[in-house]
């Protein structure tokens, strides 16, 4: 065999991977993995330089970009004092974040349970409300994703779930879409009405006195970055107050940051009356993703349940002093630097608009939804019917964007424009330039 010494970086990272990685979400026969050495703010590049503009924000978790100094400074600090202690012990960095994120979240909240992600941040919530309603069944939509762990993955409302609904206890209905509705409306209003009319329905038939919660990302993310439409949020609420049933918000893609604010639930324009969930799930931009870190926010009632009664549920690595610590660093930093100012800045002077110029001219997107840096483009094959433009156009315009340099986020018939909350003025005009491009070229194939 040859010495690991005799073959370039990339080479080798690339045939140790297919040699010996199994891949999520894959068949792994055909995978041709991309190799990346380094990273900085939104760039990211190869071992041999190439560099690429990252409107991805890998997973839409580096919310700080790439190796901002002063959080590779502070898990570095961590590593030398204490790099990881039993979850049973206290620790400075898990205090310490646990007082930010409480902070942040607003009244109404107390504690928080750490996890090592999202998936397990759902599941444990979704634990929470069932023993403190008494109750069994999670209602949640179909558009949405929640974690492959066995409740979120139940829980999630696109194709992953259907060959792992192990789980029991759930039961999905239609959020609102009104691009592609599922209820005739022409209107948000009516698309907003009309929706709440269908859960309250699915409710009643599911009955109330059964049901532990309502779990619904504040944006569905993964599923087409869907902002609610006026009114909805607080229908929730409504209709969770009515039945005694307990309301979470999964913000573990569109938290801290991603919205033009700490979280999406907080941004006016999606929740003018200011409604408040019972449970929120957050990962991925609390710490930027730079050590796996994900979590539930509790209020008192809630935490008061399990003053005397043991609380069934445990991780080797919550609260992880280093992902902590990382946490603390970018909260800190985000505070500091304005860069949770500088999404919403972005979003509603240079990026919303500039999306909004590119559809004008370009046929192929169909709808564009979005706020802070969390946006979508829509390609449809046809503006009139909305088809779907279908898989291999879209592998096809993947591969226009790479070559022109940007590492993007596509879904399905979509574009997710996902930019660092750090991205400037002249990265985001930037980036809409090979869109532009690419689309072009797309077009004219």
């Amino acid at each position: 065999m040859t010495s690991n010494t005799e073959i370039a970086p990339d080479q080798l990272a690339y045939s140790l991977d297919r040699e010996y990685v199994f891949h999520s979400w894959s068949a792994q026969a055909s995978l041709t993995p991309r190799v990346f050495a380094g990273g900085e703010g939104t760039i990211i590049w190869d071992h041999e330089g190439h560099r690429l503009l990252d409107f991805s924000s890998q997973l839409v978790n580096t919310n700080i970009g790439h190796q901002h100094p002063r959080v590779v400074a502070a898990i570095k600090e961590q590593a030398d004092r204490l790099t990881t202690v039993n979850p049973a012990h206290a620790h400075l960095a898990r205090g310490r974040a646990a007082q930010r994120i409480i902070e942040l979240a607003g009244d109404g909240y107390e504690k928080v349970f750490f996890t090592n992600g999202g998936a397990d941040a759902v599941e444990n919530a979704i634990r929470m409300a069932r023993l403190h309603t008494g109750r069994d069944k999670v209602l949640s939509a179909y558009r949405s994703y929640h974690g492959n762990t066995g409740a979120a993955i139940a829980a999630t409302g696109d194709w992953r779930r259907v060959s792992n609904e192990y789980a029991h206890g759930h039961v999905h209905f239609f959020g609102p879409f009104l691009y592609r509705s599922e209820f005739w409306a022409e209107t948000p209003e009516q698309e907003s009405e009309r929706a709440l009319q269908h859960l309250e329905h699915v409710i009643r038939a599911e009955g109330p006195g059964s049901i532990a919660a309502l779990i619904m990302e504040t944006i569905p993310g993964s599923s087409g970055i869907l902002p609610p439409p006026p009114g909805y949020l607080a229908g929730l609420r409504a209709l969770c107050d009515a039945h005694g049933i307990m309301l979470i918000f999964d913000e573990v893609m569109a938290g801290f940051g991603r919205t033009g604010d700490w979280f999406a639930h907080h941004n006016s324009q999606l929740n003018p009356t200011g409604v408040r969930p019972d449970l929120i799930t957050f990962a991925k931009g609390v710490n930027s993703g730079y050590v796996p870190l994900g979590g539930v926010i509790i209020p008192p009632a809630i935490a008061r349940t399990f003053d005397e009664r043991v609380f069934p549920g445990g991780l080797t690595y919550s609260g992880h002093p280093l992902a902590t610590a990382a946490a603390v660093a970018t909260l800190d930093v985000m505070a500091e630097e304005g860069i949770v100012e500088n999404a919403a800045r972005i979003g509603r002077d240079v990026l919303g608009p500039a999306l909004h110029e590119l559809a004008a001219v370009h046929p192929i997107i169909g709808e564009v939804r979005g706020v802070g840096v969390f946006w979508a483009l829509e390609l449809v094959a046809d503006p009139v019917t909305r088809e779907p433009l279908s898989a291999a156009r879209m592998a096809a315009l993947k591969g226009l964007l790479l070559a022109r340099g940007m590492l993007p986020f596509i879904a399905e018939n979509r574009i997710h424009v996902v930019p660092p909350c750090t991205v400037s003025d002249a990265e985001v005009r930037e980036g809409i330039a090979l869109y532009d491009s690419a689309l072009s070229d797309l077009m004219a194939g």
